[in-house]
């Protein structure tokens, strides 16, 4: 496993040394569950986010930043909290699936910036580079089958919704927000959308996460794996990710209870959270 192999040049073909295939892993949960939070831990625990982008070996990217370019109305609406960012529909999933797609056969991809203050996504894109384990979050990332059928792994994290409310009450009034408007659009959208498409997708997850980062036994368990992978145990699963979806990947730790036993991996492609809505 070498670090990121140099950069195709604008114009020119596919980079001429092949990147090994990355281990793609999808993790969901509630508003403010702490999936995020999860991944920076495990990105500190395993030293890469010190990296430099290019030559980091695990990533994480955001389901937020394939947010759809709101229309005149529907960003009037966002401005006065009355636009629903937690329904399906809200997401971009053909641009979403096309990136995730060309990050699985080991290709540079530009990701789109989201401005979650004007609801707008921005003319500058995030370029990320291939890496070796890739972890996709977000609170619908297991919703659209195609998308769903991609992921090596799928972790869900499941916290308590008063703790995940109490979070984004919070989280929102830091920003500026106001109390009732916080409170009318989490009863009135994300509530809701939460028990109609979030939580039906937790059937899916080979994995749970009690508790998100307070979970230390379940991230180090994740940590452990992912330095597996990276130090050569990748050909185990890609034989299995080239026959399809991969889910011939078989995991090599035995079950503990609370589903506490977990394999997964993250990353901070310099895409910052402070700005997201879940």
């Amino acid at each position: 496993v070498s670090g990121s192999p140099a950069m195709a040049s604008a114009g020119s073909a596919e980079p001429e040394r092949p990147h090994p295939k990355p281990f793609l892993i999808g993790v969901s949960g509630g508003t403010a569950s702490g999936k995020s939070t999860v991944c920076e831990k495990i990105m500190e625990l395993l030293g890469q986010n010190e990296v430099d982008h290019r030559q980091r070996k695990v990533l994480i990217l955001s389901q937020d930043s394939f947010y759809k370019v709101l229309t005149a109305e529907q960003k009037a609406k966002a401005l006065k909290g009355q636009y629903n960012f937690d329904h399906p529909d809200a997401f971009d999933n053909d641009l979403m699936h096309t990136t995730l797609k060309n990050i699985v056969e080991g290709k540079t991809v530009e990701v789109p910036t989201y401005d979650f203050v004007t609801h707008s996504r921005l003319a500058e894109t995030t370029v990320v580079y291939p890496a070796d384990v890739v972890l996709f979050e977000g609170i619908l990332v297991f919703y659209n089958q195609d998308i769903r059928d991609m992921f090596h792994l799928r972790l869900f994290v499941d916290t308590d919704s008063d703790v995940r409310l109490s979070r984004r009450v919070l989280r929102d009034m830091k920003r500026g927000r106001d109390l009732e408007q916080i409170l009318t659009q989490y009863t009135t959208f994300v509530k809701p959308a939460f028990e109609e498409f979030c939580l039906p997708t937790k059937k899916y997850a080979d994995v749970i996460i009690p508790r998100g980062v307070d979970n230390m036994v379940a991230i180090n368990l994740i940590v452990q794996h992912i330095q597996d992978i990276l130090n050569g145990d990748i050909c185990k699963w890609q034989r299995g990710a080239m026959n399809g979806h991969g889910r011939s990947y078989k995991r090599p730790f035995p079950e503990q209870t609370e589903s506490s036993s977990v394999l997964a991996a993250g990353k901070r492609s310099h895409l910052e959270s402070s700005s997201r809505p879940h």
